[in-house]
């Protein structure tokens, strides 16, 4: 069997809509802060998004995830408007795949799909490239049956008589087969990589974590003096970046991560877990969030739920609030009687109410990576965390150099 592609994107932008509903715990505002994430995940994919379709549900209809009317307004559009993709701000389960696709005369893209889509654009190294392929399959799996129209026909010819196997039986099979090579794969890559880390010496190391396209990479290039791929699009950087630092007269090590996003394929992130282990070894996270963003603070928490699944042991952690440069509010005239929320904060009231809220966890830093505004203030608190982590390690250190791989 052929190695699957999860929907190439054509040389030509690709028409798609996006489709999400609303419920108990998912409002309008935030249903349409969700569309807005996945409208920069489709135009990450290279897809123009066309139209936003949402329903008011208590859960997803199991069989078609909105109700038929809404299904069938959308398949009349799709047909009208010649659209050549749906996306779901959900993971389809396969039996929802294999409906909607009767339905619907276009692709059917969940987000899992979508993500796992961009992840395999964006890989390079060969442990990318192995963790998206091994994730593929695995998503691949469990729907290989809604994915061909010929399974009845069964194989034939001598030395294959009786009850034959399905077609779709061999692909299971091969699938697996190619899975358990990817896990093994994977698995040697690793150890390379563990090998590497134990030869990296005694250096301190601090790990630049947050969600996607908050600026990490931008970061790691001013603090670091490096050339990391950095572009404002959705998880520009796969690959765990290392460098060695200096700071005054210590030494140590600055790790750039792959970006946290909400709903994070399960497949995609056991995958990943090994480029997530300079996470878990890291001594000091610093944790970087976009303060521009509407949506910041349920991105802070679900980048400190990952952290908190990935790793159980207490580390040392910044919150590092960057693009205040970037940050706007909604001004509120005296004569307005609506309630005040954190929306209506200008920047000193947000740092003020940041502080209030997130300083008996972590300091909080408020820098502008673009900028370059506050950025020694930051290197200075590492500095000094760094050190004494150090001097704590080996008291007897005179910090010598130590070169790095």
């Amino acid at each position: 069997m052929a190695k699957p592609q999860l929907y190439e994107t054509k040389t030509e932008t690709e028409k798609a809509i996006l489709i999400g509903i609303i419920t108990q715990e998912i409002t309008p505002e935030k249903s349409a802060e969700y569309l807005d994430e996945l409208e920069f995940l489709a135009k990450t994919a290279d897809v123009e998004c066309v139209k936003r379709f949402t329903q008011r549900l208590e859960h997803p209809n199991s069989s078609i995830y909105l109700g038929q009317g809404k299904i069938d307004e959308i398949a009349k559009y799709i047909e009208d408007n010649e659209i050549d993709a749906a996306i779901f701000d959900d993971e389809l389960s396969p039996s929802q795949y294999r409906n909607i696709s009767k339905i619907f005369k276009c692709k059917i893209i969940d987000r899992s799909n979508l993500i796992l889509d961009i992840f395999a654009k964006r890989a390079q190294t060969a442990h990318s490239k192995t963790q998206v392929e091994l994730a593929q399959y695995q998503y691949l799996l469990p729907r290989l049956a809604g994915m061909w129209t010929h399974l009845e026909r069964q194989k034939g010819g001598i030395g294959m008589r009786g009850p034959g196997e399905k077609e779709i039986e061999t692909d299971r099979r091969i699938v697996r087969d190619r899975i358990a090579r990817l896990k093994e794969e994977l698995q040697r890559i690793d150890n390379q990589k563990n090998v590497q880390r134990k030869n990296r010496g005694k250096l301190v190391r601090v790990a630049l974590v947050g969600y996607t396209n908050v600026g990490k990479s931008t970061l790691m290039n001013l603090w670091s003096h490096s050339e990391v791929f950095a572009e404002n699009k959705l998880f520009a950087t796969l690959d765990t970046t290392v460098r060695k630092v200096v700071v005054k007269n210590l030494p140590f090590l600055l790790s750039d991560t792959v970006g946290f996003i909400r709903q994070l394929p399960k497949n995609l992130f056991e995958s990943f877990k090994s480029t997530l282990d300079e996470v878990t070894e890291a001594d000091i996270l610093v944790i970087v969030n976009d303060i521009s963003h509407p949506n910041f603070e349920e991105q802070l928490q679900t980048v400190n739920d990952t952290i908190a699944e990935i790793t159980k042991e207490k580390k040392s952690v910044f919150y590092v609030f960057n693009k205040i440069d970037n940050y706007t509010y909604d001004r509120k005239d005296d004569d307005d009687l609506t309630e005040r929320t954190v929306r209506n904060y200008d920047l000193q009231q947000m740092e003020d109410y940041i502080r209030m809220k997130y300083a008996s966890t972590a300091p909080c830093i408020f820098i502008s990576a673009k900028n370059k505004t506050n950025l020694d203030e930051l290197k200075e608190k590492v500095y000094v965390e760094a050190r004494r982590i150090h001097t704590e390690r080996y008291p007897y250190d005179d910090l010598l150099y130590v070169d790095v791989d």
